[in-house]
């Protein structure tokens, strides 16, 4: 196999990684989000609630991530020395706030009882703070490390996004894992995070193609627009439906609960697939290709044989969490 297909594989995993992992951990980092910060016994309740329903999964999900950067790190390393030299501070700070989540997910069974809220505050810090820095280093990565004070502003756009569209995807799973009143606030939730994530899809929209015209000429380049615009079509149908969705849910026998995150799912992949086609085939915007950033045939070759058998697995055993713990999360117990 040439270099030219082996970097296009490659290049294929490391996004399907990535939107798998924005998918997953984005709605557990959203549930940490959306922790209630009451004191009473029914926010209690409701973040014990909200723990159990990603109690089996939020580990695996960072597995995303790791194979992710994996592939960077080995697949396209000029490319991994290029954003680990110009995200080093804040991946160090998503990297604390992952480590909060973990210490607290943790904590919160084992310390006195009194200490339970602050650890569960802990959780919902570190939750913010991943995605806050998630968010900062996707705009600054869309710019290619442009240190103007535009694309500055636009990384705290980016960072207030990713926020609310995790809040969103995050609501969307306890719409459909919970029930009652915490199913009830989860509507509201979402009703919110799902506007204000709407808004700020549209102002990176505008001002990506403002700093970026190449983007701009990319996308409305005739005929090829008369295609590619079929994805914000679906990406702002599916925001329209779901606003028009959750207006009426809960329903009898809850009915639909399932439609608000796959819905916020479809909204997520439309998002990645048009950050990819605006800036395909480079693998660092404006700095550096795939194909210039890639390891040598040789070496993508040898590492093909292990992704073949690795990434498959991955998502068998992900498929196979999801079908295990699938329905309505339980009453949160520890042993």
């Amino acid at each position: 196999m040439d270099a030219y297909t082996l970097a296009i594989i490659f290049a294929a995993l490391t996004g399907l990684s990535v939107i798998v992992y924005a998918l997953l951990d984005g709605y557990d980092l959203g549930v940490g989000i959306l922790f209630p910060l009451g004191r009473d016994t029914e926010s209690e309740q409701q973040r014990d609630t909200m723990i159990a329903s990603i109690g089996p999964f939020w580990d695996a999900n960072e597995t995303w991530l790791v194979l992710a950067i994996g592939l960077l790190l080995i697949a396209f390393p000029a490319a991994h020395s290029l954003v680990m030299f110009h995200l080093y501070l804040p991946i160090v700070i998503m990297l604390i706030g992952l480590i909060m989540r973990g210490v607290a997910f943790d904590f919160r069974a084992k310390a006195a009882v009194d200490h339970k809220y602050t650890w569960d505050m802990c959780f919902k810090a570190g939750s913010l703070i991943t995605s806050l820095s998630q968010g900062y280093m996707l705009g600054l990565f869309v710019l290619g490390f442009d240190e103007s004070a535009l694309a500055l502003m636009f990384a705290v756009v980016s960072a207030i996004g990713v926020t609310t569209a995790y809040a969103y995807i995050g609501s969307g799973w306890l719409i459909m894992k919970t029930e009652h009143q915490l199913q009830q606030r989860a509507i509201k939730w979402a009703q919110i995070a799902g506007r204000l994530t709407a808004v700020g899809i549209v102002a990176v929209s505008v001002i990506n193609p403002m700093v970026n015209p190449s983007v701009f000429d990319r996308w409305f380049q005739m005929p090829l627009a008369m295609f590619v615009l079929l994805i914000p079509a679906l990406c702002i149908a599916a925001f329209i439906v779901n606003d028009r969705l959750l207006a009426r849910l809960p329903k009898p026998d809850d009915r639909h609960c399932y439609w608000p995150f796959i819905l916020a799912a479809i909204i997520f992949i439309s998002s990645f697939v048009a950050l990819g086609f605006s800036f395909m085939p480079d693998i660092v915007p404006g700095k550096m290709t795939i194909w210039q950033a890639a390891s040598a045939p040789e070496s993508l070759t040898f590492i093909l044989y292990g992704a073949v058998i690795v990434v498959p697995v991955i998502l068998a055993y992900t498929v196979f969490a999801y079908k295990v713990f699938h329905g309505k999360a339980t009453d949160l117990k520890y042993y």
